[in-house]
């Protein structure tokens, strides 16, 4: 009896956790959408799954959100088979089916075409990607598909933030929401705000029937680990340090960095009025203050206001009574609701 009621206890506590985190996942991916208009009534989103953990929490968020969005929106799972050996052709059909899905897996070789075109000891994973978004993308026309839905989390977007900056030149990294270079294609990234180690707990708890990117026999990308690894070393050491980066890359200020096309430093004209501030200090120590620089205005003595120190002190707040602190330690503070 003892057992089974232990038994029982920790089955509780693992639904709980669990019910706190999907709440947290289905919020985040919410507040997404929102902000970037992801889908918009009448759209047909297009998920690209792939068998990994990102994409099955993708789809299953999705499906959830579907059912309690106040707009109308459908969802279509795409998978590409690219024939890597001892691919488990029947898992995601079976997954798909299962639970009502409707899908489309696309059969198309180019495992064969990546073997061709990439050197002996390289990593596959770049040409590999290539290769299947070209082919997922204009499938996503065909279909009429609206939107095309991308399982990337927020630990890819920063990984590949810095890739660029440090091996790229660049500032840039995955958009939440990008319109493809063709034109012809919107991709959406619902899982932008989504960390990486909770899409593991949830997929956990899910027991998702992950199918592995590795069968190729190809390992990540040495620069990308070497990255992620960074990250992890710093979410460990400095909880706050990803959600400061990330807010950063939502907080550009072009006229602070270095862009001449994000801003027109050329073209920067002052915009002084008739106010002259005067220098506050004991003296001024002026020297070979010429004729030329005179004629433009320059002054030989310039005017000094005298310094007052004491208007730069804090004055101290008036100590309050006991019976105030007791007032306001006795408030309840307010939370505002999320939605």
């Amino acid at each position: 009896m003892g057992d089974a009621k232990g038994d029982s206890q920790g089955d509780d506590i693992k639904s709980a956790r669990f019910r706190k985190l999907q709440k947290k996942l289905r919020k985040l991916v919410s507040w997404a959408i929102r902000d970037y208009n992801m889908i918009e009534d009448g759209d047909v989103v297009m998920v690209c799954i792939s068998g990994g953990k990102d994409s099955f929490t993708l789809l299953d968020i999705l499906l959830f959100l579907k059912k309690i969005a106040p707009i109308q929106f459908d969802v279509i799972a795409v998978n590409l088979d690219q024939k890597q050996p001892d691919y488990p052709e029947d898992i995601l059909p079976n997954y798909l089916t299962e639970h009502g899905i409707p899908y489309y897996i696309l059969e198309k070789d180019t495992y064969s075409v990546v073997k061709q075109i990439v050197p002996e000891g390289k990593t596959y994973c770049s040409a590999c990607s290539r290769l299947r978004r070209g082919s997922l993308y204009g499938f996503a026309k065909q279909i009429g598909a609206t939107k095309v839905a991308l399982g990337h989390h927020r630990d890819d977007i920063m990984a590949t933030f810095f890739l660029n900056l440090f091996h790229g030149g660049s500032l840039k990294a995955m958009p939440p929401k990008l319109l493809s270079d063709d034109g012809q294609n919107i991709l959406i990234r619902p899982l932008a705000y989504v960390e990486e180690k909770d899409i593991i707990k949830y997929a956990n708890y899910k027991q998702f029937p992950i199918i592995p990117c590795n069968l190729c026999g190809s390992q990540e990308n040495l620069q990308r680990a070497m990255i992620n690894d960074m990250l992890r070393a710093w979410d460990q050491q400095y909880p706050n340090r990803l959600d400061s980066i990330f807010g950063a890359m939502q907080n550009v200020a072009p006229s602070q960095l270095a862009d001449r096309e994000l801003f027109d430093f050329e073209n920067l004209q002052l915009k002084r009025d008739e106010h002259i501030r005067v220098f506050e200090g004991e003296n001024i120590q002026a020297g070979q203050i010429d004729e030329q620089l005179q004629q433009k205005g320059v002054p030989t003595a310039p005017d000094v206001q005298t310094f007052d120190p004491t208007k730069y002190q804090k004055t101290k707040a008036p100590q309050k009574s006991n019976a105030s602190q007791n007032a306001e330690s006795q408030k309840i503070p307010t939370i505002n609701p999320l939605i």
